[in-house]
Order: C-alpha cells, then sequence, then structure tokens
C-alpha cells in the first residue's frame, strides 16, 4: 500500500512538472533571501516546492516538499549564515562537505552553515519529503531583536559558532519537544500563520539557546563513501528481489563488517534491512496484482517467497486481505 505521506506529497505537487523546483517567496517579502537568488540552482528528475516566508530582518522560514530519489543543490557560499532543517514527514540524507553525510528521519533536526551544502546532494530513500527550514543570516539580523529573544538574551547570529564551529553539521534526535515546536507549523488555517510562524521561530531559537552541543545525543554524521556503498547494497537488493540474501552474503560481497552494515542501512533508509525488504517485497506484489496477469504463485517467486502459502500468509498481515481479495478489489472497471 503506498504511504499516504507520499501520496498526499504528490497530490500537491501534482502541478509541477518533472525536474522543476518552484521557490514561492511570501508577498509581504521585499526580497528574494542572498541564497535564493539566481545562483540557487537545483538538479533532479523530481520535483518540488519551496516557500519562503520572512519573519524578521535576516529570519526566514521556509516549507519544503520535494517528490524525488535525488536533488543536487547549488547556491553561494557563506560562513556565516545558518540553516536550521527540520524533517517532519519522509526521509533525507545530505551529502555535505568535508565528506559528511547526514541522515534525517521524521522529527530530526540539523544545523549547519551555508558553506556546507553550497553544493551538495540531497538523496531520498523513501521518494519524498516534508520539512521546513530557518534561515538566520547575522548580516541582515534587525539590531531590534523579537522582544522574547532580546528578555532572554538569545541573539540568533550566535547560534551559528554555538553549534557549528569547525563548518560541520550538528544534528538532533526527534524529541517531544521538537515536535511540539515545529510539528505544529503544517497545515495551520491561513489567518493564524505568520502569527504562529513568528511564535514557534522564537520558541526553537530560545530552545536551542539552552542546548550544550558537548553534552547533547546527537544523530551519528557518516562518512559519504560508506552512505554510497550502502546505497549500492540497496540498489543491489531491489534489482534482486526474488533472491535471499543473508546479511553475511552482503558483508562478503561489500567488503563491510555486519554490524556496521545493519546500522548504516537503518540509518539511511529508516528501517532494518529485513522489514525494508519485506515492505519492498508487498509494494512490488500490489503493483504486479494490480498491473499484470500473473498467477498468484507467479508473482510469490517473483518477489522472494518460495511458496504461494507462505506469500498469502505475509501479504494478509501486511495488508489484512489476501493477494486473491486485494486484486479483486482494485480490478478495474
Amino acid at each position: 500500500m503506498k504511504d499516504p505521506h507520499a501520496a498526499l506529497c504528490a497530490q500537491t505537487l501534482s502541478d509541477v512538472p518533472p525536474g522543476v523546483f518552484r521557490i514561492l517567496f511570501d508577498s509581504s517579502m521585499t526580497q528574494p533571501p542572498c541564497h535564493y537568488t539566481d545562483s540557487f540552482v537545483t538538479e533532479t528528475r523530481g520535483k518540488g516546492c519551496i516557500r519562503v516566508f520572512e519573519l524578521y530582518p535576516g529570519i526566514q522560514l521556509s516549507f519544503h516538499q520535494y517528490l524525488a530519489d535525488q536533488v543536487r543543490f547549488r547556491h553561494p557560499v557563506s560562513h556565516s549564515i545558518l540553516e536550521i532543517n527540520y524533517c517532519h514527514q519522509g526521509r533525507i540524507g545530505w551529502n555535505m562537505q568535508h565528506h559528511t553525510s547526514v541522515y534525517l528521519g521524521s522529527g530530526d533536526l540539523c544545523l549547519h552553515t551555508l558553506d556546507c551544502c553550497a553544493d551538495s546532494e540531497m538523496t531520498l530513500p523513501l521518494g519524498y519529503y516534508e520539512g521546513l527550514s530557518v534561515t538566520i543570516d547575522p548580516r541582515a539580523l534587525s539590531p531590534a531583536s523579537p522582544e522574547i529573544l532580546r528578555e532572554a538574551r538569545v541573539h540568533p547570529g550566535d547560534l551559528a559558532r554555538i553549534f557549528c564551529d569547525g563548518g560541520r553539521p550538528f544534528a538532533l534526535p526527534a524529541t517531544p519537544r521538537l515536535t511540539s515546536i515545529l510539528g505544529t507549523l503544517f497545515d495551520l488555517p491561513e489567518p493564524l500563520r505568520m502569527p504562529y510562524y513568528k511564535l514557534k521561530t522564537q520558541e526553537l531559537l530560545l530552545y536551542l539557546s539552552q542546548i550544550n552541543p558537548e553534552s547533547e545525543t546527537r544523530l551519528t554524521p557518516y562518512v559519504s563513501q560508506q552512505t554510497e556503498r550502502i546505497r549500492e547494497i540497496h540498489d543491489f537488493l531491489i534489482r534482486h528481489p526474488a533472491e535471499r540474501f543473508t546479511i553475511e552474503d552482503l558483508s562478503k560481497k561489500y567488503l563491510m563488517n555486519s554490524a556496521s552494515l545493519k546500522s548504516l542501512f537503518k540509518a539511511v533508509y529508516g528501517f532494518p534491512i529485513a522489514t525494508y525488504m519485506k515492505k519492498y517485497r508487498m509494494e512490488r506484489a500490489v503493483k504486479l496484482l494490480c498491473e499484470t496477469d500473473l498467477r498468484i504463485a507467479e508473482i510469490a517467486q517473483a518477489v522472494g517467497y518460495e511458496s504461494q502459502g507462505k506469500f498469502t500468509r505475509a501479504f494478509k498481515d501486511w495488508a489484512g486481505v489476501t493477494p486473491r481479495e486485494y486484486r479483486k478489489a482494485h480490478e478495474t472497471i
């Protein structure tokens, strides 16, 4: 069954042509931020949309929806502009500078300066992504910062130095607190949007100002070469869904420690290998049930089940109905 979040993303982007990333600026903005000028370039076979709002001088909030497998970004380099990215739905992996890869799942947060991602590649292991980013440009900040931040003596321009010293990204795992701050900003009614955007962005900056980067639990950054190898393994597995491979088989084939292989695969794709492949096989089976006249036994074999009975039980556990019932319910009239 198709991921409902992916289906909703596809519906929202239905009017965007393949290969296009739209950038929409709020009508109140007098000029686009410096990183969203003509120098901002995207390359993808998918599609996407970025909606940008200026909350205060030097502080923008952007909403992102992507439907793609990979996106390449190019924009001006800046060591001082900070970008805070929050993954709401889907999953992204970002190959940044210094051969560093950061992977975010639902609820995760990443802070980095714009030199990290000036020429970077984003992968979407689930094929879609919905999230937001808060961008802080110290050069454009108003001396009269928002009252709440002034009262708390929080200076947004200091966050890049605190979290990204040395130019490397800093990523935090999902927490109920982060979800309560940022997860509420999606699908707000029109009259409440800007007030909530300002309120929750200030709450986020207050929250980050209280974090000690040295003691905080953080997501593990990976070496880009390692994540490329994991993607090779993934592509090999989905090219051979009719075959079963053990962790040991894959470790020998790709010369990778089995423990590292398991942990890296889960970090990149969000699931253990066995869970991911079962989901892939079931989704492949659905496609074959709906789009071909293959017998159930042939479909079972095509997706790696040695008998029709085992396939039927696995499919019913996953879909709630048998393959035959699913096919009948989805027959075109």
